[in-house]
């Protein structure tokens, strides 16, 4: 009962290996492939821009863009925490920002010239959600802002 069996290590190798191989992989080298660069944004253009592109997974988000748009989706969560007791709006809103956070991540991966599904790692492996917070907060290299030449 004390020792690992082949099958614990073949569990542990999957969930360590597995991630550690998406998140050391270099992202394509030369411009970007998923368009021109993203432009910053403030407050207000970026919640405009959040709900206007609510499940467009093509372009690319800004740092500013994602986050702005996060901030304002959490403290809209948290102020509905304290006047909605029967969680009916909290619900509400949470299945209506679902899909456009979604595709924010999405853009923002595009960003620094990654593919939208990598957000699967935060999601499925611990080690991955420390990987996907420091790709939101990178900024794209020099080569990644230029737009596709094709």
């Amino acid at each position: 009962m004390g020792s690992f069996s082949l099958w614990h290590w073949l569990i542990v190798l999957i969930v360590l290996a597995v991630p550690l191989i998406f998140i050391f992989r270099k992202p394509p080298e030369g411009p970007n492939r998923f368009g021109g660069p993203a432009e910053p944004m403030g407050f207000g253009q970026a919640i405009g821009s959040y709900f206007k592109n609510y499940v467009n997974f093509r372009d690319r988000a800004s740092r500013s863009e994602f986050w702005f748009s996060t901030l304002f989706v959490a403290l809209i969560g948290i102020a509905l925490y304290f006047v909605d007791s029967t969680e009916i709006f909290r619900t509400i809103w949470s299945l209506a920002t679902f899909l456009p956070s979604i595709a924010m991540a999405a853009r923002r991966f595009h960003d620094i010239n990654r593919s939208g599904w990598h957000q699967l790692l935060g999601m499925l492996f611990p080690i991955g959600t420390i990987a996907v917070l420091v790709w939101y907060c990178k900024a794209p290299t020099a080569d990644q802002s230029r737009a596709s030449v094709f």
